[in-house]
């Protein structure tokens, strides 16, 4: 495929792999490269433009491979790096780029430089590359502060000689000192090596946590002043700044691309600024209801603030951390306001499966990039019964159960056949490292290959439709009157292309037009039934 422009960052259709689920090559039950070589035709008929890589990096996999020992190694779980070269190589060859997550707040309690800390004195260089502290109370037995992980109980773990270290996840992962400049110099080193290995971007995980307030005071969450302690300091952009150098090095364009969760949209722009990255996730959008008005006014403000700083938005409806859509919008509360992950045993399956077909068309006619996350274009549903021996994350185990975690979203996919593995493994593998449902033969991507009416058939066509279509990706939006619960829009001059959801409980006329190029679902005696997306060739 041609990229419409150099700048692919601002209008491509990503997707997002999640190694150890996609595909496995060798039987061991773990997703691979080998497993995603092996499935390479299958993203280039998708119709993607890049792929984005959650981490595949040398890693004790407490958290899912979030805990890099060693970010210039593949872990021999996925393969090695001369296969991540040749996966590059190879998806260059079908016009797919690459991005690869880095994890720049911490790193694995196994890397080298955090074992050289616990083994060196209080004071000494190698503990400043980390959050070593002196804890409280007579016998320093209390934590240097309340800060609580985000993965639930305390941010801190004491060591054999009674210092305390700070870890904003799981004990397994200490955060970094980014006023260390061993630290903002290792990293500008690990991005010029994946950029010289072909690598198209850069995800950056956790981006707005790095810095932190060196006095480590403590606070109430509901009313600690700005600035937070930990989040969205302004020494963050230094360290960007110097990413973006790093960046606008190479002859080719190569993309940041920031996983930055911020409630106000002026300091979410910062870190989109012309000397910082290039584009961020937008998850206002992710965890929207299922509401036109507020569907509306979240789109409005993304492209409000976006268009501060000259910077693309993004659209996403899924990812590795969130309840999977289908189940969220068959709920009664299909926000993500309780939390964004949520349990709720209440849930339309049925309907939200048809809202996740309507928001697919909304989420691809909008402006900027959209990101697909691996088995969204299958219809997969989150899985909510995993038994407790088999779940794998750390957030269900720290809560005891009370938060369910992310293994829901992350469970292997079906490839075709009719039970576990689906394809996923070849027969006789190991078992998956997460169980798959009994019901989702129909779901696989064998039963969808020959379905015109199923979830792939669409998604593909609604990518090449939008490939195909140069009023799409990034440029300008219209929107156009419609009645209540309706959302409706032009791109491009006015008459290229017009989008229609129908959010409302009953059926609306659609605008005049010469041509229907893509519905989610069929149209009903020329009507938009509810819960239904359309995409037309306006008069």
């Amino acid at each position: 495929m041609t990229p419409r422009t150099t700048q692919w960052w601002r209008h491509a259709a990503i997707y997002q792999l999640y190694p150890r689920s996609f595909a496995d090559g060798n039987g061991d039950g773990i997703g691979d490269l080998a497993g995603v070589r092996g499935r390479l035709d299958y993203l280039e008929n998708l119709g993607i433009e890049a792929i984005w890589f959650s981490p595949w990096y040398l890693s004790p996999m407490a958290d899912a491979g979030y805990d890099v020992t060693d970010f210039r190694q593949i872990d021999p779980r996925f393969g090695t790096l001369g296969e991540a070269e040749q996966l590059i190589t190879e998806a260059h060859q079908r016009g797919i780029r690459v991005i690869v997550d880095v994890v720049p707040n911490h790193v694995s309690n196994e890397h080298a430089w955090f074992l050289k800390a616990v083994g060196s004195p209080p004071g000494s260089p190698e503990r400043d590359l980390f959050w070593f502290r002196d804890g409280r109370g007579e016998n320093r037995q209390l934590p240097p502060n309340e800060w609580q992980s985000i993965f639930g109980g305390p941010a801190w773990t004491r060591v054999e000689d009674g210092q305390w270290y700070l870890h904003l996840f799981a004990p397994e992962q200490p955060d970094l000192n980014w006023r260390s400049p061993a630290v903002r110099s290792e990293y500008e080193d690990i991005l010029r090596f994946w950029f010289d290995r072909g690598i198209d971007g850069i995800r950056i995980d956790s981006a707005a946590m790095c810095s932190k307030d060196p006095m480590l005071p403590d606070y109430d969450h509901a009313v600690f002043p700005d600035p937070h302690p930990y989040v969205d300091l302004d020494e963050n952009h230094e360290i960007y700044r110097g990413w973006r150098a790093v960046a606008d090095s190479y002859p080719d364009q190569r993309a940041l691309i920031g996983e930055v969760w911020l409630a106000d949209p002026a300091r979410f722009a910062q870190y989109l600024r012309h000397d910082e990255m290039h584009t961020a996730f937008n998850f206002d959008f992710l965890g929207c209801a299922w509401d036109a008005k507020a569907l509306r006014d979240c789109i409005d403000q993304t492209l409000a603030a976006h268009a501060s700083v000259g910077a693309p938005s993004t659209w996403v409806l899924s990812n590795h951390d969130v309840t999977r859509h289908v189940t969220r919008y068959g709920r009664p509360d299909t926000s993500t306001s309780a939390g964004i992950r949520q349990y709720n045993p209440v849930v339309d399956e049925d309907l939200g499966r048809r809202r996740a077909r309507a928001a697919a068309l909304l989420t691809m006619a909008l402006p900027g990039a959209v990101y697909i996350y691996q088995g969204e274009e299958l219809g997969l549903p989150e899985v909510e019964d995993i038994p407790a021996e088999r779940r794998d994350d750390p957030i269900y185990h720290r809560t005891q159960g009370q938060d369910p975690g992310r293994d829901g979203c992350r469970v292997p996919l079906p490839w075709d056949g009719e039970a576990e593995p689906y394809g996923f493994s070849a027969a006789g593998a190991e078992r998956p490292w997460l169980p798959q449902p009994a019901d989702w033969a129909h779901l696989s991507a064998a039963a969808q290959e020959a379905d015109p009416a199923s979830m792939l058939s669409l998604y593909r066509e609604v990518l090449a439709r939008r490939a195909a279509e140069p009023a799409l990706g990034d440029g300008p939006i219209q929107w156009l009157e419609s009645p209540e619960g309706v959302l409706a829009f032009t791109r491009g001059t006015g008459d290229d292309f017009s989008c229609l959801i129908n959010l409302s409980d009953a059926p609306v006329p659609l605008p005049e037009h010469t041509t229907v190029l893509v519905t989610s679902d069929p149209l009903h005696d020329g009507l938009l039934p509810p819960d239904t997306g359309v995409w037309l060739r306006p008069i």
